[in-house]
């Protein structure tokens, strides 16, 4: 209450305090926010877009990167949509564009394939019964960073906004986050062709 209103108005508190930056569009988030995120990551990478394709475009070194950072001990895991899932047959029509979500998973797919089996790289689909939570929220964490977004009623990924989070104690909105990604890789299956689980 000492403090002058404008340093009060300026100064984050609460769980106000964990969020870095806001982009209205996924879109307008700078490729390097992602690849310095994911060069600094040491331990956990976890990719929980329904597709993620853009990332192979939005951070063009991604395949050797994850590689590096795989061998190096960091647990990569992608978890995406089944791209033959009821949901993500919905999805498209809710869309309706020329790049359709299940082409856009098997885009994923297709660099995953390319990096081949290396310890520490995990893929899953999302089960069934979790693809509607999955599709209409992408979280992607690198340690304790996280870039969420929420999807907007007809919007692509792109064109939905994005918060860009940092972990500050065990019950902030980056907990939240990172408790509802984990839910849904428990309930995962795996991606035919690629490890879900490689032991260390």
């Amino acid at each position: 209450m000492l403090w002058p209103k404008a340093v009060r108005d300026r100064l984050k508190t609460g769980g106000d305090r964990e969020l870095v930056q806001s982009y209205a569009y996924r879109s307008a988030c700078p490729s390097t926010v992602w690849a310095d995120l994911i060069a600094g990551a040491t331990e956990d990478l976890f990719f929980a877009g329904f597709t993620s394709y853009f990332l192979w475009t939005q951070v063009p070194p991604l395949p050797e990167m994850l590689r590096r950072k795989a061998e190096s001990g960091c647990r990569v895991r992608f978890l995406l949509g089944d791209p033959d899932g009821a949901v993500t047959r919905q999805r498209e029509a809710i869309e309706d564009v020329a790049l359709t979500v299940s082409t856009r998973v098997k885009m994923t797919l297709e660099q995953l394939a390319k990096i081949g089996e290396v310890q520490g790289l995990e893929a899953r689909f999302s089960a069934s019964a979790d693809a509607m939570n999955h599709v209409s929220l992408s979280v992607f964490r690198f340690d304790d960073d996280a870039l969420v977004t929420p999807h907007l009623a007809r919007l692509v990924g792109h064109d939905s906004p994005l918060m860009h989070l940092r972990r500050h104690g065990d019950v902030g909105m980056f907990s939240r986050f990172a408790e509802h990604v984990e839910e849904l890789w428990t309930g995962g299956v795996p991606v035919p062709g690629v490890p879900s689980a490689v032991p260390r």
